[in-house]
This record gives C-alpha cells, sequence and structure tokens, in this order.
C-alpha cells in the first residue's frame, strides 16, 4: 500500500528535543523544532539560542524561524545553516496575537509581497531546502492559500506544509481540506496537510481528499507519539495496533527523564506535567494520578507515581 510521509509539526513548549526524539523512534520520518525568533538569534539571545539544539538522533530535523524582516531573517538562515539541521522552515502560518502584532507569523499572509521578500532573502542566505508552512489565509475574507503557495515556490521554496484554518479560527472548527487540495493541485512541489489528523483514519482522509505527499502532525501527537507508526502500519498494512498503558507511560518517563537530562530536574519536572496530562488523558483513574504528578517536585517522584499506577489493575 501507499507510504504517506509524516513529519512532526511545531508546537511551542512542546515540541523540544526530548519530544522530538520520542516521534522519531515511533516512526516520524522528520521534525521540526519550535518556532525560533529571527530576532532573537540576531540579538543573541540565550533562550532563543537553545531552542536550536537537537540530537543527531533526531535527523531529519528541520529549524523553523520566524520573523519578517528580510534581512534579519536571512541572518538567521546564515546562523541556523551552520548547525547543518536537514533544512529550514518559515513560520508563516502562528496565528497567537504576541506574533501576528509584530506583523510576524500570519500576519505575512497579509503582505505577499513581504512574505516572498523573507523567502527570497532566506533562500539566497542558505544552501539548504527552504520550506514554508502558513494556513488557508488571514480570515475569511481572505482565503489566499492557492496564490500564497504558488507564490512560496517561485521564491525558492522546496516545499509547503497548509495548516488549512484562517488565523482567526485558530484551532477551532474543523479543517478546510479542500484548500489544501487546492494549493497541492497549484504547484509542483512537495506538500504536507496539517490539521486534525489524530488518527490513522485522519491521515487516510487527509491524503484521499488532498492528495498530499505527507501530513504534518502536530497535536494529534501530544501524548501520543504513536501515532506516527500507527499511520506508517495503516498505510502499509491497512491495520494498525494500540499501545497500552505500560507502553504509554513507560514512553512518558523515558521522554521525562531526557528532559531532565537535558534541562535540569528543576526546569523539566514542572515543564513536563503538560506532557505527562496528554499522556494520562483517557486512561482510567487518570485524574487522581495527574494531580499528584502535578505535585511532584523531582523526577524519582514522577517515576514513582506512574510506575505504581503502571501496575494497577
Amino acid at each position: 500500500m501507499l507510504r504517506l510521509k509524516t513529519s512532526l509539526t511545531p508546537l511551542a513548549g512542546f515540541s523540544d528535543s526530548s519530544f522530538r526524539k520520542v516521534c522519531k523512534r515511533f516512526g516520524a520520518d522528520a521534525v521540526t523544532t519550535e518556532m525560533v525568533s529571527a530576532k532573537g538569534l540576531y540579538y543573541s539571545d540565550k533562550k532563543t539560542a537553545m531552542l536550536l539544539a537537537f540530537d543527531p538522533s533526531e535527523q531529519p530535523v528541520y529549524i523553523q524561524i520566524f520573523g519578517s524582516d528580510p534581512e534579519i531573517m536571512a541572518f538567521a538562515a546564515g546562523e541556523v545553516t551552520k548547525l547543518s539541521p536537514a533544512g529550514i522552515d518559515i513560520n508563516m502560518g502562528c496565528p497567537m496575537p504576541k506574533i501576528v502584532n509584530n506583523g510576524d507569523g500570519c500576519a505575512l499572509m497579509k503582505d505577499p509581497k513581504r512574505a516572498e521578500s523573507v523567502i527570497k532573502e532566506v533562500v539566497a542566505a542558505t544552501p539548504l531546502p527552504v520550506s514554508v508552512k502558513f494556513r488557508s489565509g488571514y480570515d475569511e475574507a481572505h482565503i489566499n492559500a492557492v496564490e500564497f503557495g504558488v507564490m512560496c515556490e517561485e521564491a525558492g521554496a522546496k516545499s509547503l506544509t497548509v495548516h488549512a484554518r484562517t488565523r482567526t479560527q485558530l484551532y477551532s472548527g474543523k479543517a478546510d481540506r479542500e484548500i489544501i487540495r487546492r494549493v497541492k493541485e497549484a504547484v509542483s512541489v512537495p506538500v504536507f496537510g496539517n490539521g486534525d489528523v489524530f488518527c490513522p483514519e485522519d491521515a487516510e482522509k487527509m491524503y484521499e481528499q488532498t492528495g498530499v505527499d505527507g501530513v504534518a502532525v502536530g497535536r494529534g501527537a501530544l501524548g501520543n507519539p504513536f501515532i506516527f507508526s500507527q499511520i506508517k502500519s495503516y498505510f502499509e498494512t491497512g491495520t494498525y495496533g494500540e499501545y497500552d498503558k505500560r507502553t504509554r507511560l513507560t514512553t512518558a518517563l523515558e521522554q521525562v527523564r531526557d528532559m531532565c537530562r537535558i534541562k535540569g530536574e528543576k526546569v523539566a519536572v514542572p515543564e513536563a506535567r503538560k506532557h505527562l496530562a496528554f499522556y494520562l488523558k483517557g486512561m482510567r483513574g487518570a485524574a487522581k494520578i495527574k494531580n499528584a504528578v502535578f505535585a511532584a517536585k523531582s523526577y524519582e517522584e514522577t517515576e514513582k507515581i506512574l510506575s505504581d499506577f503502571i501496575e494497577e489493575n
């Protein structure tokens, strides 16, 4: 059967190196870092630089940068290139006010000329392949994904990821896959469809309705990195298996342990709570365990709580 490519799309505050490694282990063909501010790199912000770190086991890994100043974006592309990722992704789809209000992210869909300049400058600044992620449009009155996608290709983008919601929709409602289909038909570069992929059947519908080259999974991978192996199995064999409680929670602990190694317990344990909430979601007795995990102060405490929960019938 068809082998549909999968990628982990950026998730601010979630898709750090530890999470990306787990997604790769469970079958993601590629992963992308959290959004990295081009201005942050330009002004040598230490926290921004930390977002660039990746492990060789994550490859192919794409570093996503955002900004609206062509020259600063070109500078950021040059800095990113020194790290030898598989490619650079430009974010032109983030809908969050603090990004959009600065003219970045999805705000660039309202200014295609500036977006074009950004892409051209980034492409000129790096030998790495450049991809662009964008949305259906800024709002319902300005659905311009098709024209925008054509512009991206002509400006030098080697692949596109389309989230089929407008900026004003944020993550509400349903993704309009018809928009993705139209973008796919209008360009010759690979197109990844993004939005509402929470299980292998969703990936199948995405492919059938759009003809995309791959699916970019975001929220569907939270607490569920197993979705990548399930999609792969489903497209290759027509079936896929479920992962049991033990596998899910031992994987969660593996992720938290790696977070502690990289960031230190003081930072990692509180940060891991949001990940663990997703891993626990839907499990019987999860509410009580989640409260205990959220109160834990160390990895040792977290491990004891989840290990005991694993052994419960």
